[in-house]
């Protein structure tokens, strides 16, 4: 029962984004996509075709590492992370994604600004497409009667929200 809430949660959570926030993203005044507030976690591979990168990864490590290499990228643990410069996707004129809809699109592009995890849902207002109401209204929808959503702040990072659900 719980994993089946869980999963209505996150279908709530995704419906949410395709209704509200991925129709903002056009007229959006602060694209996410312009990594100015927002770190990007890439892999070698979105690294290497985003970044048209030629060399071997050795090479493109070795010299990311001396301060050669993009200094938007920086990385640990066989990961890449961007941040401080527009995604090379990308498009101001457009404005949008070039790979939205491909293979090639981070993970992180389709999870932003809400997600669900371990059974949670999390929400990033720094998304200003994000309404605490509406999404507390669509995931009240699918909760259920005898349980309550609950609403909380990270400590650390107050601008994420908590979405839970009590019996």
């Amino acid at each position: 029962m719980k994993a089946d809430l869980a999963q209505r949660l996150a279908q709530a959570a995704e419906a949410y984004q395709a209704a509200v926030v991925i129709p903002h993203c056009a007229r959006c005044s602060a694209p996410c996509c312009r990594l100015d507030k927002l770190v990007l976690d890439l892999e070698w591979r979105q690294v290497r075709v985003l970044w048209q990168v030629q060399a071997p990864r050795t090479e493109f490590d070795r010299k990311l590492d001396a301060g050669q290499g993009p200094q938007e990228i920086r990385r640990t643990h066989g990961r890449y992370y961007v941040h401080q410069k527009p995604c090379p996707a990308y498009d101001a004129a457009r404005p949008g994604c070039r790979i939205y809809d491909q293979p090639l699109k981070p993970a992180g592009c389709s999870d932003f600004p809400v997600y669900e995890d371990g059974g949670v849902i999390v929400a990033d207002l720094r998304c200003e497409a994000v309404t605490v109401d509406s999404l507390r209204a669509r995931l009240s929808e699918v909760i259920g009667p005898g349980k309550q959503l609950r609403q909380s702040a990270d400590r650390d990072f107050p601008f994420l929200l908590e979405f839970s659900v009590r019996s």
